[in-house]
């Protein structure tokens, strides 16, 4: 059976950059996005929103609005303009560090942001159905993921999902220094190697988000955060 979009949305929120969205739209950050302002929104526009939006996080001067009214307005359906595929560190919620409200972004959290089928699938769906515009593979400093796949650590199910970092780990053999999860330096460029690579996968394994960026309707990039600072780095 085939899913059409209109299935699946309905209504949300959302912030684009003022010359897309218009100056009503940018006096009022607050409100909520009907359908048509995110068909206007392109992917770059969708990054420039989660740029700034981290930029307001490290400056404090993050939006100030209604929860409970931003619940009422999503009710109906949802827009999110980008998705986020990040870790499920709790240093780093999406919505906070690009500062995005309710219906803003999709975000699909799983240890070490490693992007598998079911993550693949999340995004096909958030982008070809629910018509999300830019997707961010985002890595993070002092990743325990990327440590304990570095370690070679084993624990249940967790130990599959460490193999999907073992190829960033490979990237980096010739690194200098001690490859073991005491050495920051080399964590960091595992950690940095596995969000640029899962970005990647998601292109070549997903014909559905290959047409997508064939088309310009769709752009995917990874990023770092940084536990530390709260700066977010994207590698474009």
């Amino acid at each position: 059976m085939m899913l059409s979009r209109r299935y699946f949305c309905c209504a949300g929120a959302l912030v684009g950059t003022t010359a897309t969205l218009g100056r009503a739209y940018a006096a009022d950050s607050c409100m909520a996005l009907t359908q048509e302002r995110q068909r206007a929104l392109g992917p770059d526009d969708a990054l420039k929103e989660l740029k700034a939006g981290n930029e307001r996080f490290l400056t404090q001067t993050m939006r100030n609005c209604n929860l409970l009214e931003q619940v009422r307005a999503t009710a109906g359906g949802q827009f999110p303009f980008a998705v986020v595929i990040g870790c499920i560190d709790s240093r780093v919620p999406p919505e906070l560090v690009f500062d995005q409200r309710i219906g803003d972004i999709f975000s699909a959290r799983i240890a070490g942001n490693v992007a598998d089928d079911d993550v693949v699938g999340s995004a096909e769906f958030a982008t070809k159905l629910a018509g999300a515009k830019l997707i961010v593979v985002l890595g993070h400093s002092e990743c325990g993921a990327v440590k304990g796949a570095i370690d070679g650590a084993e624990l249940g199910m967790l130990t599959n999902l460490l193999k999907r970092i073992r190829p960033a780990i490979e990237a980096n053999s010739s690194a200098p220094g001690a490859h073991t999860s005491k050495n920051k330096d080399f964590v960091q460029q595992v950690a940095t190697t596995n969000a640029r690579l899962a970005a990647q996968g998601l292109e070549r394994d997903s014909p559905i988000l290959r047409d997508l960026v064939a088309g310009n309707e769709l752009k995917i990039v990874a990023a770092m955060h940084d536990v530390a600072t709260g700066r977010i780095m994207f590698m474009e």
